[in-house]
């Protein structure tokens, strides 16, 4: 019996069966393309409806620190494959909806709420499940992450993110942290554009240090472009010029609804200098926390967000409650539409920030 050993204590225990919750928002944009009419609707209602009220309703219980959100061990085939599968689920999930605007004659009603519905997919499924891949260390899992910032346009951010904003985060530096009193239709243009400018200047420095010139193929951000170019080629092809028009516009919602996590995550949070100059270590408080479980659920612990920065190596399910972290008052979702009105954003968080 002792071999035997090893492999069930992979096995994921039934309290951890909760994570297979997260796979409820491609479904249900699934269900509302199949249902048509106001169901497609359904996956904004659910996510930006349902969940914040639940969150609302049951705020957190006491948390203990240092504990994992699962379990200690990093390499987990549970938990790795539960990210795995979201790539096929995200392009299944964009055939199934360009096939069904197609197809089905939607109304233009019919089709916002598929739009949306599957935008909201794309962040995260496409966005934030290529976050939590694209800081693994193996090759073919951050070609996975790769595949998911391709089906929402959002290549550059695989180089951004790791080089960029973790080395930057809580600084003037980092165009993806919000600064105090800055309201989130002011941060989005200056989050996407500095983004974009980041990512081209990281490969550039990348590739300087190597001594090559940045126009080689070996440059990163030309083989992302070139193969989601590739990718609209082939939808353009196949599903016409509404079809492309469908896809950026659900690609567009993903990425507006990542730079509102954005937005919320780091508000207000600064690092302070040294005497040298130099920006101190990421600390747990320079990142706002929910506790909220069905978030922490939907998303992956991406709302443990102070011990991902403090550490990023380590897997979802392995991220740790810091008590130094602020905690936000509600979960993600409720805190990002709260982000979209700016008035009761600060009202709400501004006395929230810690003095700098």
């Amino acid at each position: 019996m002792a071999p035997l050993l090893p492999c069930c204590a992979m096995l994921p225990s039934l309290r951890n069966l909760r994570y297979l919750m997260a796979y409820t928002i491609p479904l249900s944009a699934a269900l509302g393309l199949w249902l048509g009419g106001a169901w497609t609707w359904l996956t904004l209602a659910y996510a930006f409806g349902l969940v914040p009220l639940l969150e609302w309703l049951r705020p957190p219980g006491p948390v203990t620190s240092g504990q994992p959100a699962a379990t200690e061990t990093k390499r987990h085939a549970f938990f790795d494959g539960l990210l795995y599968l979201n790539v096929p689920l995200q392009y299944g999930l964009l055939g199934y909806f360009l096939l069904s605007l197609q197809t089905r004659g939607f109304s233009v009603f019919e089709t916002a709420g598929a739009v949306l519905s599957v935008g909201i997919c794309c962040g995260g499924l496409g966005i934030n499940v290529a976050h939590e891949l694209g800081h693994r260390a193996r090759g073919w899992e951050q070609c996975l992450a790769q595949a998911l910032l391709l089906s929402t346009w959002y290549g550059h951010f695989f180089i951004e993110h790791n080089r960029g904003h973790h080395r930057h985060v809580a600084t003037p530096l980092d165009p993806v942290t919000a600064r105090l009193h800055e309201s989130f239709w002011r941060f989005l243009p200056r989050a996407v554009g500095g983004e974009y400018r980041s990512a081209w200047a990281l490969e550039a420095e990348r590739l300087q240090r190597l001594g090559q010139p940045w126009a080689r193929p070996g440059n990163q951000m030309l083989q992302l472009l070139a193969v989601q170019l590739l990718l609209a080629g082939a939808v353009l092809a196949g599903f016409g010029g509404a079809g492309l028009l469908a896809w950026l516009g659900a690609a567009t919602v993903g990425y507006v609804l990542f730079q509102l996590v954005n937005y919320v995550e780091h508000y207000g949070l600064l690092r302070r200098r040294t005497a040298a100059g130099i920006y101190e270590r990421v600390q747990p408080h320079h990142s706002w926390n929910s506790e909220h479980p069905l978030g922490r659920i939907l998303l992956y612990e991406l709302t443990r967000h102070s011990d991902h920065h403090y550490q990023a190596a380590r897997p979802y399910h392995t991220l740790r409650h810091q008590p130094a972290s602020p905690q936000m008052p509600t979960g993600y979702p409720g805190m990002m539409l709260l982000a979209a009105v700016p008035p009761l954003w600060f009202r709400v968080m501004n006395p929230r920030v810690p003095v700098q």
